[in-house]
């Protein structure tokens, strides 16, 4: 699933091609939604909150998350989508672009006045505006016996970290996945360096949270993870650790028994 960061840069891309600039044509591929015609309204920017993306135009704000197999290009008016056409959700074109949102996870058309609203539920963003250390630390802790893992990847805590970030940070920090908050010595650093990584890393070409980029795209997520320099950790369950050598191990956590996500750590690295 995309993390912050890619959703951060999505939301710059599509703002760089669509923002002050009147919609020519608009399709959302949504029974929903599929009669709206935003044909001459001006789009007055795109955004990111979290993993959420935001689309700004009139009177009304375009909704949607990637999920785990979305994206957005943005290309020039004419050019040739390099997706196929019927995974196409969404078609917006102004006179110089064309911003097509392919396997979207989620798609829906909100009431600006309504859009704060809608979201209240998600913590302080870690790349916006609104980030609230403290607030991010009131919300980790509110439930100390929960593992550290669950509490940081959870967007009603903070919202942008997803199961890459959140499996590095606790390497970097000697955490087991499972450890209770209650037994983090200072949570605030933790998410702190967190904050910094996913920053840094928005002006990437490549993630990266060994500071080499060499491997996968995207800094190595993905099958070919266990082969990139990129990561400590995470998608490198039988390799050896990169610090001490003892095979990386993979496990599972979650809430929901039909959401649980995969968590990846070193036995002699983290406790």
């Amino acid at each position: 699933m995309p993390e912050g960061d890619t959703v951060w840069r999505t939301a710059r891309r599509l703002h760089d091609g669509l923002a002050g600039r009147a919609l020519t044509r608009s399709d959302i591929r949504v029974p929903q939604w599929a009669t709206l015609d935003l044909s001459g309204v001006t789009v007055d920017e795109a955004i990111s909150r979290g993993k959420h993306l935001f689309i700004r135009a009139g009177d009304v704000s375009l909704h949607t998350h990637l999920k785990m197999e979305g994206v957005w290009h943005v290309y020039p008016h004419g050019g040739r989508w390099r997706r196929p056409a019927h995974t196409a959700r969404v078609v917006l074109e102004n006179a110089d672009h064309q911003a097509v949102g392919f396997s979207l996870g989620l798609v829906e058309v909100l009431d600006r006045v309504a859009e704060d609203d809608a979201m209240a539920w998600l913590g302080p963003d870690l790349l916006g505006p609104d980030w609230s250390l403290d607030e991010a630390v009131r919300r980790v802790t509110a439930d100390p016996e929960r593992p550290v893992f669950l509490a940081l990847h959870d967007q009603r805590n903070l919202a942008g970290f997803g199961n890459e970030y959140v499996n590095e940070i606790c390497f970097l920090h000697g955490l087991l996945p499972s450890r209770p908050v209650e037994e983090v010595s200072d949570i605030g650093h933790v998410i702190e360096r967190g904050r910094r990584l996913i920053t840094m890393n928005c002006e990437r070409v490549q993630r990266t949270f060994t500071d080499s980029t060499r491997g996968g795209p995207g800094g190595g997520a993905g099958p070919r993870a266990a082969d990139s320099t990129a990561h400590w950790v995470f998608a490198r369950d039988r390799h050896p650790c990169r610090r001490c050598g003892t095979t990386v191990q993979r496990g599972e956590l979650g809430d929901d028994p039909l959401r649980r996500r995969d968590t990846f750590w070193c036995p002699h690295c983290q406790t």
